[in-house]
């Protein structure tokens, strides 16, 4: 028969169909600030799930700035950057995941940035029918004695269904049979498992095997079930079975007892005597997890443990226990095992974003790393607080749940520190605490924050002066603690106390180097001093700059010599003199040479000597004053009329130096002294002297050689045979005017070019000096063939013309 009200079967179907809202409801009233979905398992990848950013209030256009992503510790889920929605990224499987949890969330947070934003998202996984009911073992072989009496139970091994809900296992069923039924009974983690009862008793001579079929089948649309065949053979008379004296023990065990650990012996009895009476103890449809951390010692009874327990893992476990005798009575027993949290597991923490390199004008606040904690003990073992080992530059500050986020306490400085390495550490409240740590290493970016900076406050420099141009003649040099570009110094000139025109054409500066150029010869006498603005400017952005002042002192040489200021010649270049009393005592004031020298120091430090005097010892000459005074009292033989050279030299190495003539003249006064002065001749140059003496050479050297060259000429003719040779003497020819030149004589090797004119009268003789030019110079023997250019030379005195007059005219040149 069939088991009875299906109404009584269904209810716990009812009952959680009512409960998931509840649940659902409970959850939503918890965690009001979660942004909720809600899916099907096992969709496929790249399923949209939601838009999540316009959910959240986000600008698609914002989405690449604010870099919105999943942080989780299994990412099942990834944002579309480009749209924002929500995308299944891996395979989402309800059962693996959950497992037979009345609701399934996928509890996660999304991180967005610039500014930095957590928002929390659960997904609630719905259950989908896609595991059936399966028994595990498709054949159950049971043994039951012919005395055994009606309404005795026999457990099952439960089917096992992964989907939870109405899609898990609903119920069981059996096929109809006149000695048994089934019933069904809920364990108390909710799990069903079928007990077969018999109805009436056995007779194993009449029938001594039974083959029953057991369905199970769940509650999904359309439903799926699982079948088992159960073989029962029936055995002669075994009076009593085994009898446990509990039927539910229940254990609590700490999950860090070690391994052979014993958790509890069960006792069961039986009334039989002798080998019916021998009890043998096993598990009874435990499923695999059981029977990993637990043993069973099948003549004792005794339960010990066979691996570490992990609350995290389970907390609880439920086992079967069957006691059989040898006459294949059985008994059971159920052992509810708990397990008991112990602070066995540290602190966890998850870098979700790090900041980094973190610029280092970042205001005080700025967030540098977001970091989630988790602790996977229960209760206060599971309480996480974190904290920052030793640099105070930085403070963590709690976020949400369990997250915190490292910020800058103040300012940082990039060229003082560019590397930070931070120690986070996270304890949990157990006792004794357990706590880990972890590292973050923070790298600060320059900004360009920092000036360039001079050496030097202030730059001297000393230069002589006729430096050749382009010649270096100092070096600025700054420095700039930033990076790259922000720290790339050139160098510019920025004022000047010279002309702006005229400074390029001074001084340049060398945009890398810094180093400082004359660009022309600088005269001390004209340019003693200037000052140069040099800025230093880094290529940042904005670009910081510094200035300093370049001083620079043009140092002098000894390239001028003294210049005579008195005495100085009259308007009309005579000498001037000055007049002395005749009557004048030693140490008489006569004249004061006067003299200026444009150097400066030492080389325009000037003294004065004499270096030619008329009378020596008529007068003293003061070295440094220039002073001319009389020496001693003028004598009888001294002349009236003194002469002194006096020579001017300057302190200069070597020293430079100039003359001065002095004319002294001893009168009483004025008018005594101007007639002799007047009468008295200029005095003779020597350089007008010698070039006198150098004309007179010449013009005797030039004499001689002319008339050795009118003897050659004279006795070339003589000794003609020909009479037109002297043609050139008739007097026909007297009339024509004009230069000419002798043909042998016509290219002289001589500077100097001179023509010859002979008259053929001795008392008429004239010698013409011309200079004759190329161009001048005919291109035929004039004197042979042409008598053109002989001049018709008339004499105004006179009057008359000498028609007799025969003139020769001869070029030759004249080495000087």
């Amino acid at each position: 028969m069939r088991p009875r009200p299906s109404a009584e079967r269904s209810s716990p179907a009812r009952w959680r169909q009512v409960l998931l809202p509840f649940l659902l409801s409970l959850f939503r009233g918890a965690l009001p600030d979660q942004i909720r979905y809600s899916i099907p398992e096992e969709l496929a990848k790249d399923s949209v799930v939601g838009n999540l950013a316009k959910d959240l209030g986000l600008s698609v256009r914002d989405l690449p700035a604010r870099k919105l992503r999943v942080s989780a510790e299994k990412e099942y889920f990834t944002v579309n950057p480009e749209s924002g929605d929500l995308l299944v990224s891996d395979r989402i499987d309800r059962e693996q995941i959950c497992g037979k949890k009345p609701l399934c969330i996928l509890d996660f947070d999304t991180v967005a940035e610039n500014p930095l934003n957590i928002f929390h998202v659960a997904v609630i996984v719905q259950d989908i029918n896609d595991n059936t009911p399966l028994f595990k073992q498709n054949n159950i072989d049971l043994k039951i004695g012919e005395s055994t009496k009606p309404g005795k139970t026999f457990p099952l091994d439960p089917a096992l269904d992964s989907d939870a809900g109405p899609n898990s296992l609903q119920r069981y069923h059996l096929n109809d049979n006149e000695h048994f039924d089934l019933i069904e009974k809920q364990a108390p983690d909710g799990r069903k498992y079928p007990e077969l009862v018999l109805k009436h008793s056995l007779d194993r001579e009449e029938q001594n095997l039974h083959q029953l079929v057991l369905t199970a089948v769940d509650g999904g649309d359309p439903p799926q079930s699982g079948t088992a065949r159960i073989q029962i053979q029936v055995t002669d008379a075994n009076d009593n079975a085994p009898v446990f004296i509990q039927d539910v023990y229940k254990v609590s065990l700490q999950e860090g007892v070690p391994l052979g650990f014993s958790v509890l012996q069960v006792t069961a009895t039986d009334q039989d005597e002798g080998v019916n009476a021998e009890i043998t103890y096993s598990f009874h449809h435990v499923d695999e997890l059981v029977e990993k951390f637990f043993n069973l010692d099948k003549r004792t009874g005794e339960i010990t443990t066979k691996d570490n327990f992990d609350f995290e893992i389970a907390n609880s476990y439920t086992l079967s226990v069957e006691a059989k005798d040898h006459g294949d009575l059985a008994a059971y027993c159920s052992i509810q095992v708990e397990i008991l949290d112990e602070n066995d597991c540290a602190p966890e923490m998850v870098i979700t974003s790090v900041f980094t390199p973190l610029p280092e004008d970042s205001p005080p606040g700025t967030v540098i790393a977001l970091i989630k904690t988790r602790d996977r003990d229960s209760g206060e073992n599971g309480e996480v607080y974190c904290r920052i080992l030793g640099k105070a530059e930085f403070i963590l500050k709690s976020y949400s749940k369990n997250y915190y986020k490292l910020v800058t306490d103040g300012p940082l400085d990039r060229e003082e520190n560019p590397e930070y390495n931070i120690t986070i550490m996270a304890t949990d409240r157990g006792k004794p605490p357990l706590s880990s740590s972890i590292n973050i290493t923070l790298h600060i970016a320059d900004v360009n924050d920092n000036a360039p900076v001079f050496e030097q406050v202030f730059y001297l420099v000393h230069i002589a002066e006729n430096n050749p141009p382009g010649a270096s003649i100092a070096q600025v040099s700054a420095s700039d603690p930033d990076l790259g570009p922000n720290g790339r110094v050139s160098y510019s000139i920025v004022a000047s106390d010279l002309e702006p025109r005229a400074l390029a054409s001074y001084v340049s500066v060398s945009a890398q180097s810094g180093v400082v150029f004359a660009q022309r010869a600088f005269d001390h006498e004209q340019l003693r001093a200037f000052e140069l603005t040099v800025q230093a400017r880094d290529q940042g952005s904005p670009a910081l700059s510094a200035n300093v002042s370049l001083r620079v002192l043009v140092g002098d040489r000894n390239d001028n010599a003294p210049r005579v200021l008195y005495p100085a010649l009259g308007p009309d270049g005579s000498a001037l003199f000055d007049t002395v009393p005749r009557a004048a005592q030693p140490g008489y004031l006569v004249t004061k040479v006067v003299a200026v020298d444009a150097d400066s120091g030492h080389n325009a430090w000037l003294s004065y000597h004499v270096l030619q005097a008329s009378e020596p010892g008529l007068f003293s000459l003061g070295l440094r004053t220039g002073e001319v005074r009389t020496a001693r009292a003028l004598g009888d033989r001294d002349a009236a009329r003194q002469r002194l050279l006096v020579a001017v030299r300057d302190g200069g190495q070597p020293p430079l130096s100039a003359t001065a003539t002095l004319h002294l003249v001893f009168a009483d006064s004025l008018q005594e002294v101007l007639p002799d002065v007047s009468d008295r001749p200029e005095p003779s140059d020597p350089q007008a002297e010698l070039q006198f003496y150098l004309v007179v050479a010449l013009a005797l050297i030039s004499v001689l050689f002319l008339l050795e060259v009118i003897l050659a000429v004279a006795l070339r003719l003589r000794r003609s045979p020909s009479p037109a040779a002297w043609g050139c003497f008739q007097s026909r020819l007297r009339s024509k005017s004009g230069p000419g030149v002798l043909p042998d004589y016509r290219e002289g090797t001589l500077p100097y070019s001179y023509n010859l004119c002979v008259a053929s009268q001795l008392a008429k003789t004239e010698f013409n000096f011309l200079n004759v030019t190329p161009e001048e110079t005919p291109s035929q023997d004039l004197l042979c063939e042409d008598a053109a250019w002989l001049p018709n030379t008339n004499h105004e005195g006179a009057g008359v013309p000498f028609a007799s007059d025969t003139i020769l005219k001869v070029s030759f040149n004249l080495l000087r």
